[in-house]
């Protein structure tokens, strides 16, 4: 299978290449500079699809990057880089004169409203609360090829730890060195998959011709995780303490108001359909997946 992948130069994009190579599949990437397997924006634009059996787009400007300031100019750029690039993969999908079979967009779980209590399937409702609902309405709309005879699948992914990036890179030192803790009240629900189970469901929805729809990429046993569990989990895979809670008032210091709720609440988030669809979790319990990326 040939599959062009948007953003697939970050994180979730390296893993997801390994897997698609180690299953035979050529990768052709879409990033802001071109090179060997890769093409630009541009070029995609302006000379359309390579030809391919499939297309997958991980592109999104990081969120949660403490550095950047929650503000109007980067709120653009979050939505530019996640919709404009979605809208692009979609509009030269429908111009491809052999189009796709597959095409599938990874959002977020941000879809849904915060909640201590409810669950969510994919089947709830969402996606017109805050700016990241909004956000991800959107992006999955820009998506959208009406008429196609392309195959679509979003994947809305809960928090992705791996080794090489995603949250657990950010929190490794301060846990190390026995200065971790939960986030606020550590109540908050905290949905959560391994970086192999997310590359694992992309792959299983190229790979699988009956799914379609939307996937929830979050692992089993995460709808029970809150904030507080997945810190104590942590720091036992790193044998250290996890005493020191950061207050809610220094997190929404560092990622303002808005950009805090995502840390501060979360929602619990069922893989109804993902698992109906036959795709076996690789990692379904937060100690394995922990003790597998500090290991």
């Amino acid at each position: 299978m040939r599959v062009v992948v948007g953003g697939g130069t970050g994180f979730v994009g390296r893993a997801l290449t390994q897997l698609l190579r180690s299953r035979g599949h050529q990768v052709t990437h879409v990033s802001r500079q071109g090179g060997k397997d890769r093409i630009t924006w541009e070029e995609l634009s302006h000379s359309g699809l390579p030809l391919c059996d499939a297309v997958v787009n991980l592109a999104g400007e990081n969120v949660l990057n403490p550095f950047r300031r929650w503000g109007d100019a980067f709120c653009r750029e979050v939505i530019s880089s996640r919709v404009d690039t979605t809208k692009a993969l979609a509009e030269a999908i429908a111009a491809a004169e052999q189009p796709p079979r597959a095409w599938v967009l990874v959002t977020g779980v941000g879809f849904y409203r915060p909640s201590p209590t409810a669950e969510y399937t994919e089947d709830s409702p969402g996606g017109d609360f805050d700016f990241f609902s909004r956000l991800v309405s959107s992006w999955e709309a820009a998506a959208l090829i009406p008429g196609s005879p392309t195959r679509g699948v979003v994947v809305r992914s809960g928090v992705v730890l791996g080794r090489d990036g995603g949250a657990i890179s950010q929190m490794l030192l301060p846990f190390r060195l026995g200065l971790g803790g939960p986030m606020g009240s550590g109540l908050q629900p905290f949905p959560w998959i391994h970086i192999q189970d997310l590359s694992g469901i992309v792959c299983h929805a190229l790979e699988k011709e009956s799914v379609r729809g939307i996937l929830n990429g979050v692992a089993p046993s995460s709808p029970g995780t809150s904030n507080g569990a997945f810190a104590q989990e942590l720091a036992a895979a790193l044998g250290r303490p996890a005493l020191l809670p950061v207050p809610a008032w220094a997190v929404r210091a560092v990622f303002g108001a808005e950009r805090a709720v995502m840390l501060l609440q979360g929602q619990r988030v069922l893989p109804k359909r993902t698992l109906e669809s036959g795709y076996c979790f690789v990692f379904p319990e937060l100690p394995a997946a922990l003790r597998d990326i500090v290991a």
